[in-house]
């Protein structure tokens, strides 16, 4: 169980990663000066050192959020995932403790749409090997295996903001696009839907990978699924490192089943810039391999760093939770300095609504206003009242947070 009441100086924002400044101006433009910053990632014994009075933490892609490190924060109130995916999150670890996450799903989808077009361009004409024979100081002028872009099938697994931006910028080059989603979607432009993924492969001179990880897409791309592609076809890779058997499409590439690929995302990923990479691919001159920088542009990160941190200073704010990933979503407005705020985070269970309004009436307190969002697991209460005496209002915090079923209980102001 775990009490707070939160004033904007006792909020400790802790930053990772070096995550944008842009971050820190939209903090500091919201009243939140108390912010830790790191350029790196964290050990796991730092980290928890880091988190002991933290009210606030930003990750990126390296810091892991383990159910034991989550577990030793005990004033931790919110995760703030500046970047698209939260699986460096153990996000039931989080919800459990009442803790909200938020994460930028849409802040960098131009630049990994670009990217990906841009690598299917220089291997339809055959760049990096081109571009490696001649950094050898081999003259290679051929054009036998080099295309245009217009014209050719794109395959797009995954027609989510990515893989739809992607299927625009695509079609303004001519090229015909396909696409294939779990749900139903509404094509952009003059995309069509496939009903089954091995149907998009067998058409598709490029297949691009835009998925999130979880256990139907392990591996989705193996030997069966690339001996469906054309020979000769390109595949790439720019969502999570596991959705594509690495030791088939290395295969594939010995075979010269493909005529190349670009991976952006492995498997496995050095936990640092000073640590080593291997990986099999790189013995290919047609393989394009780039570390993990699909989002890595200075508009995305300034982007993210202001999605994020806006997130995080409305929820610190007003209680807000729009688009956090784990937790049920209520919007909420700023009131004035005649009402008192308090939120409570509970289990989805009978009888807990009806405790917390009586709790109120025997103060003999009228509720002005109230927010109730409820998940499978979680319920999250929003509880307006005229404004009281802080004292008062400690009272009340307390009695709130001994409701039978409460995760957590704030006073917000």
């Amino acid at each position: 169980m775990v009490v707070q009441v939160l004033t904007k100086d006792e909020n400790k924002f802790l930053l990772l990663e070096g995550i944008h400044p842009s971050a820190i101006e939209t903090l500091k433009s919201s009243g939140y000066t108390n912010i830790e910053y790191h350029k790196s990632a964290l050990s796991p014994t730092e980290l928890k050192q880091a988190l002991k009075d933290a009210r606030f933490v930003g990750i990126r892609s390296r810091t892991h959020l383990t159910k034991e490190i989550i577990e030793a924060a005990p004033k931790l109130a919110g995760i703030g995932c500046f970047c698209i995916g939260t699986n460096q999150v153990d996000l039931q670890a989080a919800t459990v403790k009442g803790i909200p996450v938020f994460n930028a799903p849409f802040s960098n989808t131009r630049s990994v749409a670009e990217l990906v077009l841009a690598e299917a361009i220089l291997l339809l004409r055959r760049v990096p090997e081109a571009n490696a024979k001649a950094h050898q100081g081999k003259w290679n002028k051929i054009a036998t295996g080099s295309h245009e872009a217009r014209g050719k099938n794109l395959g797009i697994i995954g027609y989510g903001h990515i893989g739809s931006q992607l299927s625009v910028l695509a079609e303004s080059l001519g090229m015909n696009v396909h696409f294939y989603d779990i749900e139903t979607k509404l094509p952009l432009g003059n995309a069509k839907q496939m009903s089954t993924m091995q149907e998009l492969l067998k058409i598709s001179d490029i297949v691009s990978m835009h998925v999130p990880e979880n256990p139907t897409t392990m591996n989705m791309i193996g030997t069966n699924e690339i001996a469906m592609m054309k020979t000769n076809a390109i595949l790439i890779n720019a969502s999570r490192g596991t959705v594509i058997d690495i030791n088939a499409l290395t295969q594939a590439l010995e075979t010269n089943k493909l005529s190349g690929a670009a991976i952006d995302v492995f498997p496995t990923e050095p936990a640092s810039n000073s640590d080593p990479f291997q990986s099999p691919l790189c013995k290919f001159d047609n393989v394009i391999i780039t570390p993990h920088i699909g989002g890595s542009t200075s508009e995305a990160q300034e982007n993210i760093g202001i999605e994020v941190a806006s997130k995080l200073a409305k929820y610190s704010d007003t209680g807000a939770t729009l688009s956090a990933v784990n937790f049920p979503e209520a919007s909420l407005p700023i009131l004035a300095n005649s009402t008192s705020r308090f939120l409570n985070i509970h289990h989805n269970q009978p009888g807990v609504l009806t405790a917390i309004n009586t709790l109120f009436a025997e103060q003999g307190l009228n509720i002005s206003a109230q927010y109730l969002q409820t998940d499978p697991t979680i319920g999250y209460v929003v509880i307006d009242i005229d404004r009281v005496e802080q004292n008062k209002a400690e009272e009340l915090l307390v009695k709130l947070k001994n409701v039978p079923g409460t995760i957590r209980a704030r006073l917000l102001f």
